[in-house]
């Protein structure tokens, strides 16, 4: 078959979940996959691995420098720009969605208008409209919270009745400590010069623990196994190695979704799209894609769904020619930079004894203290020190190297440390910046000849004045606790994202959470794609993922682009029950049988139809 209703590009939670509801309505669906389709556990021992011709970033590739611009990056992708873009994301089957934390809050509802704060970019559409798919991509990941803790610490307006699919997580010790400590207390924010108080509240995790029997007006829910199937007895037994892979299937994945795609869904693999098709008006009609051998293959349909990452949806639009009429295309990439800083406490704090983070802090999200520093959220690192400093070699290295213990004296010392390690991780809003973007390398070619690209990444003055507050608020926080700070960002190598500021120097990971690249608005002159994630400049064509966000608020993206995603579904589906609608005799054809068109953009140039080899080749999925 070379003709389908629709074309998926890329198989990761968004895309998986566009196929999977058009599926259910019979549509025949191909899903185009740039990576490899295997099992979702990688080899024992080790992570997954890219394949040379569906590379993508990989960590060790960014490397701090005591130079300018202080860092290094190489590999799939490029940089060029005064910070380091500090993350990466995965190219197989299920995406980076395999390798998520599993963390799913909602955004708030002051988030979609960042404007009236004086920065980013306002939503062309609000939480209250959102809300209704919110609560499917709730019931599709299968989330674990307390709707009452919530609404009361989080400010979110969850109706009276709304239970999620399972009870909250238990809190680990780590989070019964703190809570002791630190309920109630308060701490100054000093860059709003407002007092916050402080109370440890659940985040909602996309992971199996105990079905609420309450869900769905009493339905209850049924946690799914690795493969979609129901799994009743399938919960997180707390491996602590939910990255890059949950041993028990609790964490959701795309792959669940897949196990229940119905017979009408098709999943090619190792199939790298390199342009999008259009026809003269354009309008997309179908998508050029390469094996892995070079070879050049063509599918057509009526409505073509870009659903790969923010960077390649990116990357797979600026090297078909498509959807730059606005001029924003590529541009304002975002992420969530996070602050880290840790230490020691007195007692012991339980690491590695179940998920990375089961609890935090949510009073700094919110209120008039984000006009004038960026918004954040605290969580609760519960593996040690493993993403501030890396694995416990680190702490092996140095009371063998620095303390010269070996034997009993080292193996004490290091079981010390190991137990009173934690961790605070100041998750970052950044705000839509047009100079922050991603384009085509001039000259580099990945294994398929394809462009690789360029990202141009810096953090504004209102982020660092974020992490000026977010390191203020830590200090209080350990003083509170009567803990020993270690934070310190050194080795220089180990810290690409190092800058001062007012003085005082910061260092900063990169969340994978990127978002922004092709953002939606309410008119084709300012965005790439209106409030369904249709693009303004082709009829028929969806970008849709957390490359669509106009803004990334505080809270990890995933749940979000999950009801962004079911929601644009929806509109597919509509189109094409509108083109499927039968003419009676003598009435005229109906209109835009699957999107509106749009102004023409004389500037844009048209791409034809037919599978002859394009003049740039394109970008993978």
């Amino acid at each position: 078959m070379t003709r389908y209703d629709v074309i998926v590009v890329g198989a990761g939670v968004a895309g998986s979940l566009v196929a999977h509801r058009l599926g259910a309505h019979g549509r025949r669906v191909l899903v185009l996959e740039a990576g490899a389709a295997g099992d979702g556990a990688p080899p024992p021992g080790a992570s997954y691995r890219a394949h040379p011709a569906a590379a993508w970033p990989e960590a060790t590739e960014l490397v701090g420098t005591d130079g300018t611009p202080g860092f290094r990056a190489g590999g799939h992708l490029f940089q060029d720009g005064p910070l380091p873009y500090a993350s990466g994301y995965v190219r197989m089957n299920g995406g980076t969605g395999n390798v998520w934390t599993g963390l799913a809050p909602r955004m708030l509802p002051e988030d979609f208008d960042t404007e009236s704060f004086g920065y980013g970019r306002r939503w062309p559409l609000t939480y209250d409209e959102l809300e209704p798919h919110y609560r499917a991509a709730e019931r599709e990941l299968g989330v674990a919270a307390d709707a009452g803790e919530q609404r009361e610490h989080v400010g979110l307006p969850f109706p009276d009745d709304y239970v999620f699919p399972m009870r909250a997580l238990p809190a680990g010790r780590l989070d019964r400590l703190l809570a002791a400590r630190l309920d109630g207390r308060r701490v100054k924010d000093p860059v709003a010069l407002s007092e916050v108080e402080l109370r440890v509240t659940g985040t909602p995790h996309a992971r199996n623990g105990i079905p609420d029997p309450r869900h769905d007006g009493g339905r209850g829910y049924v946690p799914l196994g690795r493969d979609g199937r129901p799994e009743p007895d399938s919960r997180c037994v707390g491996n602590a190695t939910c990255i890059p892979h949950c041993p028990s299937y609790a964490k959701y994945t795309p792959l669940k979704t897949q196990g229940r795609w119905s017979g009408s869904v098709r999943l090619r693999d190792r199939s790298v799209v390199s342009r999008v098709l259009v026809d003269g008006r354009g309008r997309a009609t179908g998508v050029e894609y390469r094996s892995y051998d070079g070879e050049v293959s063509v599918a057509h349909a009526d409505v073509v769904v870009l659903a790969a990452h923010a960077v390649e949806n990116a990357r797979l639009l600026l090297l078909s020619g498509l959807a730059g009429g606005s001029g924003q295309l590529g541009r304002n990439l975002m992420d969530h930079p996070v602050l880290l800083t840790w230490g020691l406490l007195p007692e012991d704090t339980g690491p590695y004894r179940g998920p990375g983070s089961v609890s935090g802090f949510e009073g700094f999200r919110a209120g008039p203290g984000r006009r004038l520093r960026a918004p954040f959220r605290i969580e609760f690192g519960a593996w040690g020190w493993l993403w501030a400093k890396g694995p416990v070699d680190t702490d092996v290295a140095h009371f063998v190297s620095e303390r010269g213990l070996l034997g009993r004296e080292l193996r004490e010392a290091v079981g010390d440390r190991i137990r009173r390690q934690f961790t605070f991780q100041f998750e970052m809003e950044q705000g839509a910046d047009p100079a922050n973007r991603v384009t085509l390398h001039p000259t580099e070619r990945d294994a398929l000849g394809l462009p690789r690209p360029l990202v141009t990444y810096d953090l504004d003055e209102h982020v660092k004045e974020g992490m000026a507050a977010a390191r203020a608020v830590s200090e209080q926080l350990f003083a509170l606790l009567g803990a020993e700070d270690h934070t310190d960002y050194t080795p220089v190598a180990a810290w690409p994202g190092r800058f001062e500021h007012r003085g005082r120097t910061y260092g900063y990971r990169g969340a994978g959470h990127a978002a922004g690249t092709h953002l939606m608005g309410d008119s084709p002159a300012t965005s790439v794609v209106d409030s369904w994630q249709r693009c303004w400049d082709h009829p028929g064509l969806y970008a849709v993922g957390c490359g669509s966000m106009p803004s990334v608020s505080t809270a990890n993206p995933t749940l979000t682009m999950a009801a962004l995603a079911l929601r644009s579904a929806e509109r597919v589906e509509a189109d094409l029950a509108a083109r499927d609608r039968p003419v009676s005799a003598g009435s005229p054809t109906p209109s835009a049988p699957v999107l509106p068109s749009v102004p023409s953009v004389p500037s844009m140039p048209s791409t034809p139809s037919t599978p002859s080899a394009p003049s740039t080749p394109g970008a993978p999925a």
